[in-house]
């Protein structure tokens, strides 16, 4: 891996600390204690789920203190290494130092406050002690601390706003003015219970997330990201832009168990970025597809990146509940971007990779099929056993630490190892399967602790405020209520990770898009609103000019990352209009679809209705499209997404609409295919 990309990577996603010296072995330590607490937590050990919160936080806040130095700005540290090099040196520098050492300690403790004395919290209930309020303080300043020092500056200063507007909510302007909280109420309801800091999103990622962003760690440490690309060269690389189409295959692959679009990136797009340079597209395109995919890659079921717990909690359904209502949106999104690759090879005129120069489908299928055994038993406990998701995350790491040991000892006496050599060999990529899900995890425990500070601020009965205001902004308009709420996702997303800027959105709009909804007439579900937020987060992973997966994919594809953001955003235009069209159509979320050809019907119409929209967009289909073509496919995809409004409008019911919306596309392409023809006969 080029280091600027490896750089990059190990910044954003584990901090800027080297790993050496004391941080060698702490951190590591850390990481690793971690994940056998939270492996021992589904089966062995009885804990109360407020002291789980609490202990999950500890590990969190004490890894990011350890993991990232105080400063990561480079010009603030070029000041401080001029002005104060020997008072400020603990700020910047890479190597682990007393003054990080001593914060993360007291941090810790911060955080582990509350399952430290939590008896007598209970009983002081509403009632906060001065020693709470000094340990509750102080959780909070190092807690917004830890999320600048691990996401950026964008959720702290939302959360300090947010904190600000709770003490001096009787000075606002009259539409926004609410009662002046008290010190004691706010540390009561952000630290002291399970509605702020350690509410909901927290106890999410302690109970669930963990163990799944584990799942997918040990899956990649095992060798499962490179079966995972190796398997979609060999099915997709011959075919025409086949570097390109794999990209999108192997990408949604490893996003079924991977919840970062940076780490995603990063591990297709070493490969796959100059295999799409190679076949002749070029690199701001190649860096934009690998982006495209790899940010869709939290939209792929069964795990879909921390939030989906999260919107499961929240609308109080089932875990396999949310899966089912996300997959035909999150399918017909991937396949229409293999489908936007092959516009695009269409338009370059671009070949496939020579099918002797790649690895043969079924041999490479049986090689690594061990790796499916994980997934499928992971997919069969959610779906058919209906355990919850925490169980059945456990259950499926210790298959895979059975599969891993197997693996392991196979290779060993293959190679003719020694016995020793062998369980060394197993220990160490067990151990650093452990360490690499507690690193995974430290920058999401601080992001949804951090914005449980926003939802416990809320619900203090700001939420009423906010909707009252999102009412007046939008003029009881839904649609530009949508609109805000999506414009607000993506610049928020410019700072905040994925999960953060869903659980913030969701706090103050979801609420209010269902109320709204209500008022003209509308039913929009719960569940639809979340993942509209859901949506808007994702995308904003590649909105310039902030976005972190353009910037690796930049420094892979040796591009300028603005404009791969640019056109991946262009790719991701696919995405964003779902969200609109699941709001008013809840049948793509199968919310009252009873029967398997009642939703094979709804995938394909819906399919098809992608595939003219991303048509649409490219103003290509076969060949280049005319304007009345191009008019014509956003036609027939608001048709085949909207059949109902059709059905309002001019009457007829929506399975009539649907039809036509097909053969409105039939015709197109049957069109572009005689004139495709005729093209290839004058040259």
């Amino acid at each position: 891996m080029d280091e600027s990309v490896k750089e990059l990577v190990e910044s954003s996603e584990f901090g800027a600390r080297r790993l050496d010296g004391l941080a060698k072995f702490l951190i590591p330590f850390v990481a690793g204690s971690w994940s056998i607490f939270q492996l021992l937590l589904p089966k062995f050990l009885l804990l109360n789920s407020e002291v789980v919160r609490s202990i999950h936080l500890g590990f969190a806040i004490c890894l990011v203190y350890l993991s990232f130095p105080a400063l990561k700005n480079k010009k603030l540290i070029r000041f401080f290494k001029e002005k104060m090099p020997k008072c400020f040196e603990f700020a910047y520098g890479r190597s682990l130092n007393i003054v990080d050492l001593l914060t993360a300690v007291l941090a810790t403790g911060a955080a582990l406050y509350l399952a430290i004395d939590y008896s007598g919290i209970g009983a002081r209930t509403g009632m906060p002690s001065n020693r709470d309020l000094i340990v509750g303080s102080i959780l909070i300043v190092l807690l917004i601390d830890a999320a600048r020092r691990a996401l950026g500056l964008a959720l702290p200063v939302i959360a300090s706003i947010f904190i600000a507007y709770s003490f001096f909510s009787e000075s606002m302007p009259g539409i926004i003015a609410f009662r002046n909280a008290t010190l004691d109420k706010v540390i009561s309801k952000l630290v002291m219970g399970g509605e702020g800091i350690y509410g909901v999103p927290l106890d999410v990622s302690a109970s669930t997330v963990f163990l799944f962003v584990l799942f997918g760690a040990m899956l990649d440490k095992a060798g499962g990201g490179k079966y995972f690309i190796d398997l979609a060269f060999s099915l997709l690389g011959r075919y025409k832009g086949g570097p390109a189409k794999a990209a999108v295959l192997a990408s949604g692959l490893t996003g079924m168990v991977s919840g970062s679009s940076i780490a995603n990136t990063v591990t297709t797009g070493t490969f796959t970025i100059p295999l799409m340079k190679k076949s002749g597209l070029p690199g701001w395109k190649a860096g934009a597809i690998e982006v495209a995919a790899s940010t869709n890659g939290q939209l792929m079921p069964p795990i879909m990146g921390a939030a989906a717990f999260i919107i499961a909690e929240y609308c109080n359904l089932t875990y396999f509940e949310v899966i089912k209502a996300a997959a035909i949106p999150a399918i017909i999104s991937y396949l229409a971007l293999i489908y936007i690759t092959h516009l695009e090879a269409s338009k370059l005129n671009m070949k496939g990779i020579l099918k002797e120069n790649l690895p043969r489908f079924w041999k490479t299928f049986f090689q690594g099929i061990h790796f499916l055994i994980p997934l499928g038993f992971l997919l069969y406990q959610l779906i058919i056993l209906r355990r919850s998701a925490s169980l059945s995350a456990f259950y499926a790491i210790a298959s895979l630490f059975v599969l891993m040991i197997l693996h392991r000892c196979y290779q060993g006496f293959k190679a003719n190892e020694s016995v020793v050599a062998v369980v060394k060999g197993t220990v160490q990529v067990i151990w650093e399967s452990l360490v690499a899900g507690g690193r995974n995890m430290m920058t999401i425990g601080v992001a949804v602790a951090a914005a449980g500070i926003i939802v416990g601020i809320v619900t203090l009965g700001l939420g009423g405020v906010v909707t009252d205001l999102i009412d007046i902004i939008s003029a009881g308009n839904l649609i530009l209520m949508l609109l805000i709420t999506a414009v607000v996702s993506l610049l928020l997303g410019m700072g905040l990770p994925t999960t953060a800027n869903y659980i913030v959105m969701a706090s103050l709009t979801a609420p209010a898009i269902v109320a709204l909804s209500g008022n003209l007439g509308l039913e929009v579900p719960l569940i639809a609103a979340h993942l509209f937020c859901f949506y808007f987060g994702i995308l904003a992973d590649d909105t310039p000019p902030v976005g972190l997966a353009a910037y690796a994919a930049a420094a892979i594809a040796k591009e300028d990352p603005i404009k791969i953001g640019i056109q991946g955003f262009k790719y991701d235009m696919r995405t964003a209009i779902l969200p609109f069209m699941f709001i008013f159509n809840t049948d793509l979320l199968l919310i009252g679809v009873k029967t398997i050809p009642e939703t094979l019907w709804i995938f394909l119409t819906s399919l098809v209705g992608m595939f003219a929209f991303s048509s649409f967009t490219q103003r290509w289909l076969k060949v280049k499209c005319s304007w009345y073509e191009v008019l014509l496919l956003l036609l027939c995809t608001f048709i085949l997404f909207r059949p109902a409004l059709f059905s309002e409008w001019y009457g007829l019911n929506k399975e009539a609409w649907r039809f036509i919306g097909l053969g409105i596309f039939a015709l197109l392409y049957s069109g572009q295919w005689i004139k495709q023809k005729r093209q290839l006969v004058t040259t």
